[in-house]
This record gives structure tokens, C-alpha cells and sequence, in this order.
């Protein structure tokens, strides 16, 4: 269970989404999620999007944040959710995305738009070190607002041949823009050469 220490309440957040709906959140992704471990294993980039649809769907559950009611327009548009009530074209103010990556810093998007984005920032541990029961671990949450301004393209590197990866935009300079954005972050999970890794108790 998220641990209501580990929450640093200072971070802003948008109007009417609280700690509690994200600490909700981060119980239910990783109670759900402990059984697609061998998906992982297999395709890490379709993991990182079933966190980040875990996430939807808890904060749907939990929060004043709602997916859009009619399936093909909530998996083919901006925003994930959006505020209950901000109408079928919400203000980037009341609009929620919701993306995931095992990465400390980096941040990929498909799209460039404005508005509130929470990364629910994972690690699968599959020896269960840090806890008992559980492989997956979401060990950072950061909560930012982001403008039009923020990203940057990433061209395709998909060839002829097949391989490679769509375009998508990039967070510029994301360890900068994301240094105070940590609204839950444990303590027992550090930064390693670039990877998110159980602390070893020094």
C-alpha cells in the first residue's frame, strides 16, 4: 500500500485531483498489474501503456477525473480524462493525460498538447525485494503541467523493413522541468546509472 509519507502534498495538482485518488491509484495499478509480469518480460513498451491505462481507469474510479463515456473517441483522443462537467472539450486547465515509464526522467507523448500530464513512474521487481507479493512497483508519480512549448519532435525511426518506433514528442529538458514534480515517491527506490533500482539499505 502507498505509503501516505511518501506524498509530498506542496506539489501543485490539478483543480479537485487529490493524494488520496492518487494514492488509490497506485494500490490499484499494482495489485492489477502483478499478473501481466510476463508481458513486461516480452514487450516493455505495451507494459509502460498498460500502466498508463491502469492509471486512467483508477483515477475514473477514484477522482472528479473521467474518461470520455464513448470508447473510440477515449482511446484516440486528448486527454486521457478530463474533469466531470468541463464539457465534451475541456481547457488544457481541467484536462488530465495520463502516461507511464520505467525511466526516472524521460517523457513521450504522441501528441504535443497542453495540459495536466501524472507519470506513474515503475519498476518490476520480479525477486520481490522491496515488498512481499509485489512485482510491480510504482515507485514516482510526478504530476506537471505542460504547454504546446514543452515538447519536442521525434521524427519516426520506422523503416522499410519494419522495426523501429512511430514519431512522438519528447519532454525538453525533462529532468529539469520534472525536479519538483514528484507529488509520491518512495524512499526505498534509487536512481543507479540511469535506472530506477531497490535502495540497498546504506
Amino acid at each position: 500500500m502507498a505509503r501516505k509519507e511518501d506524498f509530498n502534498r506542496k506539489v501543485p495538482l490539478p483543480t479537485g485531483l487529490t493524494t488520496i485518488a492518487i494514492q488509490k491509484a497506485i494500490d490499484y495499478i499494482e495489485k492489477e498489474l502483478t499478473d501481466l509480469v510476463e508481458v513486461y518480460l516480452e514487450q516493455a513498451n505495451v507494459f509502460s501503456a498498460l500502466v498508463g491505462i491502469y492509471g486512467t481507469k483508477a483515477l475514473d474510479a477514484t477522482s472528479v477525473y473521467e474518461k470520455h463515456r464513448h470508447l473510440d473517441v477515449a482511446q484516440q483522443r486528448f486527454p486521457d480524462l478530463r474533469k466531470k462537467g468541463s464539457g465534451s472539450n475541456p481547457s488544457p486547465l481541467v484536462s488530465l493525460e495520463s502516461k507511464a515509464s520505467k525511466r526516472p526522467w524521460a517523457l513521450q507523448s504522441h501528441y504535443d498538447h497542453s495540459g495536466w500530464y501524472i507519470v506513474w513512474r515503475y519498476l518490476v521487481d520480479p525477486t520481490m525485494s522491496l515488498e512481499a507479493n509485489k512485482p510491480v512497483i510504482i515507485w514516482r508519480v510526478d504530476v506537471v503541467f505542460l504547454t504546446k512549448e514543452d515538447w519536442k519532435y521525434e521524427a519516426s525511426t520506422a523503416g522499410s523493413g519494419g522495426g523501429g518506433r512511430t514519431h512522438t514528442f519528447g519532454l525538453r529538458g525533462a529532468a529539469t522541468k520534472l525536479k519538483n514534480a514528484a507529488v509520491y515517491q518512495r524512499k526505498d527506490v534509487r536512481i543507479i546509472g540511469g535506472k530506477a533500482v531497490p535502495a540497498n539499505g546504506d
